[in-house]
């Protein structure tokens, strides 16, 4: 019994990676458009890949629910179960954003310019790094990397408002600059959102892992 529960669990823990790859892949897709690779068609590429998170998500969801019927987990295994049905809408809104910034993207195609690309990368970079330590820390069961991806979303923050001030001073230096830096306070704000998701998953990682919130 207790080894069909186990590799329940390798199967479900396989697919929640697989969830997280996905994001990783769309963030880093969005990240190369704006770095100058290939912005035709973004959206779309990117929502491509978002069906699959979506499609995880559903599978998931009932997946665990069943084993939870099945096997009726306690203490670390609950918690197991809770960390991933609570995140699965992190994660799924996670690809959402991605899909809304590859649309925002595409709107700015042409408009941004060196200075404004500059100001959103760094964002683009830390939740990609944020992503990559999240994928760490559930595999290796690792506590102090659950916790420094908290420690990071408060980077995330600041990037923001650092991002807003530079536009409301663009705006102010030139007026015709309003529709763009507008649009791109957009895509960070969404970029915001998406960092406060990833945050969601780090913390439920930790209390799985320690029982402690």
């Amino acid at each position: 019994m207790r080894e069909a529960f186990d590799l329940t669990i390798h199967d479900i823990s396989a697919d929640f990676l697989r969830m997280q790859s996905l994001t990783l892949e769309q963030l880093t897709k969005v990240r190369s458009a704006l770095q100058g690779g290939t912005v035709s068609n973004l959206r779309e590429r990117i929502r491509s890949i978002d069906l699959e998170v979506d499609q995880l998500e559903i599978d998931l969801e009932a997946h665990c629910l069943r084993a939870i019927a099945r096997h009726q987990p306690v203490a670390s295994d609950l918690r197991f179960f809770m960390l991933i049905l609570k995140s699965l809408t992190d994660l799924e809104r996670i690809g959402d954003y991605a899909v809304h910034i590859a649309g925002d993207i595409e709107e700015l195609a042409g408009e941004l310019r060196g200075a404004q690309t500059a100001d959103i990368l760094p964002l683009l970079t830390r939740l990609t790094e944020m992503l990559e330590k999240l994928s760490y820390a559930f595999t290796e069961k690792d506590v102090a990397e659950a916790a420094a991806i908290e420690r990071m979303d408060d980077d995330v923050d600041a990037l923001y408002e650092q991002l807003q001030r530079a536009a409301l001073t663009r705006i102010l230096e030139d007026p015709r600059s309003l529709s763009s830096a507008l649009k791109l306070n957009r895509m960070a704000r969404s970029l915001e959102r998406l960092g406060d998701h990833i945050e969601n998953v780090a913390e439920r990682i930790r209390y799985w892992l320690t029982g402690q919130r």
